[in-house]
């Protein structure tokens, strides 16, 4: 059954909520970094990039070859169990992730569709082991409570619906939910008052420790954040906190987990932002970019005989797709020859700093421009004049995104050029100034 680009929206519609965009994805004609609407031929430029999950450009040569067609073509005809069926294409790409997106001391793998579940599984490694250590020092085998913090995305499924807590509720809303400790989340405001954010990472810290006189040190499993919130407002934190983190979890006996399923994969201009942040925990999920979903641990997991040692603790039917495992390879050898990494955080410093000019000509309605590496974002004063950036930006035929209750996000790919960047901060410059001008 063939459907014309004109027809899509009508035919989704029979049958499911059609609330995004009112153009249709050209497959074949977009190109560089410029999304092709089928029914039109409109090119917006992407800094979108489906929720910034598009590592490359449209048309990379590794992705648009003979060879890659030829590979994708045998896979496409099976969907395996990844899980127990090897195949030597499920070798050569957890070999070459291992190579190109692991550094000590982290270890483990273990590969799922999507960011909620490479979440969900992150928390069952963590229950698994603390359950374990409570066991051997006499406190049961109850793995306790996740600490975690306001702001907070880190998914829609069953244990992460009670870690979610962004600024839309209808996320969450009316569905079951653990009543888990939240804490404060101290963010950095840019440019920086130093006196605010030590004092409100002071009000979080005690937070913390109360928490731990509260439920007990034996009933945290783990303490999980998004080294930045990108949901939740694209919300940094200083490495110190972080590092502080690290020392409570390491004192008391917790799992330090950073969600980089927004963050991971080259976004920051280092392959993880925890590599950037200069903080190493013990559990990293990721997804997006990475084209499939997972996590990373380290080597404090070796403590007990943990879920990469005893069958069945986490597992998963398919454990990932071939299909999807082709095309992250393809961008980790790129993200390696093209040294991508350093063109990130290239233009993302220039990109930053177009915000910051353009948050310095508009101070009164502007202000908080912030980023590391490709991850930046400036705030509107309001939601509704947000609202009008980014509708009058998508006028204007550049797709930026939301987050948080006023903020704007822009999400290039890592392959980027600084051509693109100039032409994105005239796009946005432009699109401001309308939204800025309107009643």
């Amino acid at each position: 059954m063939e459907v014309r680009p004109n027809e899509v929206h009508e035919v989704l519609a029979r049958s499911m909520l059609t609330e995004g965009y009112p153009f249709v994805l050209d497959l074949e004609r977009s190109h560089g970094q410029w999304l092709v609407d089928a029914k039109t031929g409109t090119e917006y430029l992407d800094f979108f990039t489906f929720y910034g999950s598009r590592p490359l450009r449209f048309d990379h040569p590794r992705l648009r070859g003979p060879r890659f067609a030829e590979r994708v073509a045998r896979v496409a005809k099976l969907k395996p169990s990844n899980c127990d069926i090897y195949s030597t294409y499920y070798a050569e790409f957890v070999e070459t992730f291992r190579v190109r997106a692991t550094t000590a001391p982290m270890k483990h793998l273990f590969f799922i569709d999507g960011g909620a579940l490479a979440v969900e599984n992150a928390l069952k490694t963590a229950f698994d082991w603390k359950a374990q250590k409570n066991l051997a020092a006499g406190h049961g085998e109850d793995p306790g409570v996740v600490l975690h913090f306001r702001h907070a995305f880190h998914g829609r499924s069953g244990y992460t619906l009670s870690l979610t807590n962004t600024a839309d509720p209808r996320k969450t809303r009316w569905f079951p939910k653990f009543d888990w400790p939240r804490v404060s989340s101290p963010a950095i405001h840019f440019p920086i008052d130093e006196a605010r954010v030590v004092a409100a990472e002071a009000s979080a810290l005690r937070e913390i420790d109360e928490v731990y006189d509260r439920f007990g040190a034996h009933r945290v499993a783990c303490i999980i954040i998004e080294p930045i919130q990108a949901e939740g407002g694209d919300r940094h934190f200083r490495p110190r906190f972080l590092d502080e983190l690290r020392r409570i979890c390491d004192q008391r006996e917790s799992l330090l987990i950073f969600d980089e399923v927004q963050t991971g994969f080259g976004g920051t201009g280092r392959m993880w932002a925890y590599e950037r942040l200069g903080v190493t925990p013990d559990v990293v999920a990721f997804a997006k970019k990475a084209q499939t979903g997972g996590i990373i641990v380290g080597p404090r997991i070796d403590d007990v005989d943990s879920v990469f040692k005893v069958k069945s603790r986490i597992s998963s039917t398919w454990a990932g797709n071939l299909i999807d495992f082709l095309r992250s390879t393809e961008a980790l050898e790129a993200i390696h020859e093209e040294r991508l990494l350093d063109n990130a955080r290239v233009q993302g410093d220039a990109l930053l700093a177009g915000l910051e000019q353009l948050v310095a000509s508009h101070p009164d309605r502007l202000s908080n421009a912030r980023g590391l590496g490709l991850l930046v974002a400036f705030d509107a004063p309001d939601t509704a004049t947000r609202d009008r950036i980014l509708k009058t930006a998508q006028e204007d035929r550049l797709l930026v995104m939301p987050c948080g209750d006023r903020s704007v996000r822009l999400r290039p790919a890592l392959d980027v050029s600084a051509a693109d960047v100039a032409a994105g901060l005239e796009l946005l410059t432009r699109s401001v100034a309308r939204a800025l001008d309107s009643p």
